[in-house]
């Protein structure tokens, strides 16, 4: 028993370095960054299925290391982010976009958006399936493939408070708000900056070029 104590705290010792980087590593994940492994097409044609996201998780609060418990407050979602969300009622990670904020009325009318009154505008493109869509505070890129009648309209209503109504840029082919309500802001985790690397599964893995480093709007 003593030749294994001695030797633990020997390995210990020479290891120390190792120890430390990984203890700050893990704490820098639940709390500064992280990164994120995007496995469905519902934020296409702005992120894809094999790309690696970088996740500020400080760009709102800052975090008790391994909880979700708020230490400081640093600031709010806004409208045309794109969020990490530990969705409880999706039971999974998700990623999506802010479209509305606490105290916004929010109507879709055949995939076209209204905001607190006003109708939001969308540019079309040479492809027929994507389009720009121009938020107050916000021009991105969105795609529509199919049609799904179940999801291109909805009544007006009222995001309540302390919670948000995020969407896929895949507006007929993404679970966001129209499958699984409202968020709260508890459950956002940080905010989608860029895609560190993109890994092509249909392409042996190899990385895409086009997307190293590629910055999210």
């Amino acid at each position: 028993m003593i030749n294994k104590k001695s030797s633990l705290r020997a390995w210990f010792k020479a290891n120390l370095g190792f120890v430390v980087f990984v203890v700050v590593l893990c704490i820098s994940r639940s709390s500064v960054a992280d990164w994120y492994v995007v496995p469905t097409g519902s934020m296409k044609p702005t992120i894809v299925e094999g790309d690696r996201i970088f996740v500020n998780k400080m760009a709102y609060q800052l975090e008790l290391p391994f909880t979700d418990i708020p230490i400081v407050k640093i600031a709010n979602p806004e409208r045309g982010d794109i969020v990490i969300i530990n969705s409880i009622a999706a039971d999974t990670r998700l990623v999506k976009r802010v479209i509305g904020l606490p105290g916004d009325k929010i109507a879709m009318m055949n995939n076209q958006l209204v905001i607190n009154g006003k109708v939001i505008h969308y540019l079309q493109s040479a492809d027929p399936a994507l389009a720009i869509e121009q938020l107050p505070t916000k021009a991105h890129a969105l795609q529509w493939v199919g049609q799904n009648t179940s999801m291109d309209h909805f009544s007006t209503i009222t995001v309540p408070e302390g919670q948000y109504l995020v969407l896929g840029d895949n507006r007929n082919n993404s679970a966001d708000s129209r499958v699984y309500g409202f968020v709260p802001k508890a459950q956002i985790q940080g905010k989608a900056l860029n895609v560190i690397v993109s890994l092509d599964a249909d392409n042996y893995y190899l990385p895409r070029a086009e997307r190293l480093l590629h910055q999210l709007i």
